[in-house]
């Protein structure tokens, strides 16, 4: 059974290049005063080599490399695979645009690899980042003016300069036509300005969290602007984009397999962000409709990495030849220490569930116990926190510190909020937990829905159908007990199968009543809480507020977060945050894992140090020829 969620990598969620990177500010004209909230850590007094949200840069102005990478790694050989994170407008299982930045049509994972960032995240320490395309950047007293400085010598994969320009035209473009994600994250970025071939002002209206600036540099792609000439940004198109970053676009089947090219000649590759990194000549992306399609491909060599989504594979499959005759490997990657949610998430659009208690009750008819036991192999642990493997979870009763936060809304939010922090019930194991059910009955009675018959009506006569929206067949092993449950008390529940296409466009149109969602968020999550639990997202289309949450305390919480003056405060607040969100019922949660269940041919080699935030293989990693030749995979 394939547990596979529909991830929403994005920038929270997958590990991008950005992520594995480091970056650098830029900028040399505005002193550097009071920067606290977001600091500029540098030897000299006006200029500085990299951004922290929180506290001090772990690596020095002079700093050769990331901890974490091998700088003697050999270039070379291939890394094939089927992608198990994605975001914005990517899709794990087709594609039918090669534009990775907008909302329309669905993208390849990892085109991000063809573009450049003004600075680059380091994958061991939270809520930083290092030169890339800027050397170094400076911050006015008020923290709203960001001046970078950008290296000599960057160009575009045509040979052609970058420049301001380029930078400038990005920017403005992408807040005004990027995925909603990207736009409403930069919402606060009031202009952006060449002072000259490399040097850009970035300035924001001060109404900013102390992460935006950081997101701006080391998140958003740098464009050509003179490529863009004549072309619609927003267009879904299959030609192949024109980037500064270490690879490009090759070979494509279009909606089945898509190649990047490294660049010999990337102008970064002595950078001490990229050294050890993009070491593969070719990085392969397949596409597959059915996840047991992929494993059968991997276990005839077609895929060279895969990442088991299913329990049930992970126990029990791996027994075909070259598994047995060890060609074939299983390392053990623990998983990354960064807020992980996933769940299964009702649409709060639809009237069926504006009573929480309707919500509660339905969360109840999963039994994990039995599922976890007899489905998955006890390979799971439940899910409790909408920040799960992370500090930000809350537990117990809330410390001081948190209710000061939380007692101006004592009277806007549920008792439990004050309580233990609210945890999904724990069943029986039977499957069936009848104590369970009839609380899960009187709930129901107590929302106004009454038994007719074998279904659930409403004071209206409306029935209280539930419809599960999957893109896999493979669901359909954890939902049918979840279902008969349901039906058991008046629930007419169902599953509906749609194809990747099909589900993305009812997932961006709102158009389901549950689903599935799991984000990795971001290490310092300031700007993405906004997105995904805001009430200015609840409505945007293809945006990531997926339940449709409309919540004022959640609103409250969250602008605070652009207040907050240290890492201490984040998590008080976060947990806090967590407490609300889990009292109102808009999901039940899921089940996670806390490593990463990776199989391999045995061809690569990876650093012997794993970063806590990130975990990006197809960029960290690198082909050991020697073990590429004895089990006949070289190349």
């Amino acid at each position: 059974m394939s547990e596979r969620p529909s991830p929403e990598p994005r920038r929270l969620s997958s590990i991008t290049r950005r992520a594995l990177l480091g970056g650098a500010a830029v900028g040399a004209a505005l002193p550097i005063l009071g920067l606290s909230p977001l600091r500029a850590a540098a030897a000299e007094a006006t200029r500085s080599h990299g951004l922290s949200v929180f506290g001090d840069l772990k690596y020095p102005a002079d700093f050769k490399r990331f901890d974490y990478l091998n700088p003697a790694a050999p270039k070379g050989g291939s890394f094939i695979f089927a992608a198990p994170n994605w975001y914005y407008n990517q899709n794990a299982y087709t594609f039918n645009t090669l534009n990775g930045y907008t909302f329309r049509g669905d993208a390849p994972p990892r085109i991000e690899l063809c573009f450049d960032t003004l600075m680059a995240s380091a994958s061991d320490e939270p809520g930083s980042a290092y030169g890339l395309i800027a050397e170094s950047v400076t911050i006015s007293e008020d923290r709203n003016t960001y001046a970078f400085r950008l290296r000599d010598g960057v160009k575009f994969n045509d040979g052609s300069a970058l420049t301001a320009d380029d930078v400038v035209f990005s920017l403005q473009t992408l807040k005004e036509k990027g995925h909603p994600d990207i736009s409403q994250s930069i919402r606060e970025m009031v202009s952006v300005t060449a002072e000259g071939p490399r040097d850009v002002t970035i300035v924001f209206s001060g109404k900013q969290n102390r992460k935006v600036p950081l997101i701006v540099a080391s998140t958003l792609p740098i464009f050509s602007k003179a490529y863009f000439a004549g072309r619609d940004f927003e267009a879904s198109t299959m030609d192949p984009p024109l980037g500064s970053g270490p690879y490009r676009v090759g070979k494509i089947s279009a909606g089945r397999s898509i190649e990047y090219q490294r660049v010999a000649d990337y102008w970064g590759k002595d950078l001490p962000v990229t050294a050890g990194a993009f070491n593969f000549d070719r990085i392969q992306v397949e596409f597959y409709q059915d996840d047991e399609v992929q494993f059968q491909a991997f276990a005839k060599g077609e895929l060279l990495f895969r990442e088991e989504p299913s329990s049930k594979t992970w126990a029990t499959g791996y027994d075909f030849p070259a598994a047995r005759d060890g060609r074939v490997q299983k390392p053990s990657f623990a998983a990354e220490r960064r807020p992980d949610m996933y769940g299964w998430f009702f649409n709060l659009r639809r009237a069926k569930f504006a009573d929480p208690r309707t919500r509660q009750a339905i969360g109840m008819a999963l039994d994990f116990p039995w599922t976890n036991k007899n489905l998955f192999f006890g390979l799971y642990v439940r899910s409790t926190s909408f920040f799960e493997m992370s500090d930000f979870a809350a537990s117990g009763l809330p410390g001081a510190e948190e209710l000061a936060l939380l007692e101006p809304y004592r009277d806007q939010l549920p008792a439990e909020v004050f309580g233990t922090a609210v945890m999904p019930p724990e069943a029986d194991g039977s499957g069936r937990d009848r104590k369970l059910l009839r609380q899960a009955t009187t709930l129901l009675a107590d929302a106004g829905w009454k038994r007719q018959g074998n279904d659930l009506v409403n004071a209206d006569g409306e029935r209280l159908t539930l419809e599960f929206l999957i893109q896999s067949q493979a669901f359909e092993r954890v939902l049918s007990p979840l279902i008969a449950n349901l039906k058991a008390i008046g629930i007419n529940s169902s599953m509906r199968m749609v194809d990747a296409a099909q589900y993305q466009s009812r997932k961006n149109a709102f158009d389901f009543d549950v689903m599935a969602q799991r984000i990795m968020f971001d290490a310092t999550p300031i700007d993405g809480i906004e997105q995904i639990f805001g009430s200015v997202a609840a409505d945007i289309p293809s945006g990531s507020n997926l339940a449709g949450l409309k919540n004022p305390v959640v609103d409250a919480l969250v602008a605070q977060a652009a207040n907050v003056r240290d890492r201490a405060e984040l998590v008080t607040l976060m947990r806090a945050l967590d407490r609300v969100l889990r009292s109102l019922h808009i999901w039940f949660p899921a089940w996670l894992s806390t490593a990463h269940r990776v199989a391999i041919w045995d061809k690569f080699g990876w650093p012997e140090t794993k970063p806590d935030y990130g975990f990006s293989p197809e960029t960290t990693w690198w082909q050991d020829e020697a073990k590429a030749i004895a089990i006949g995979k070289a190349g």
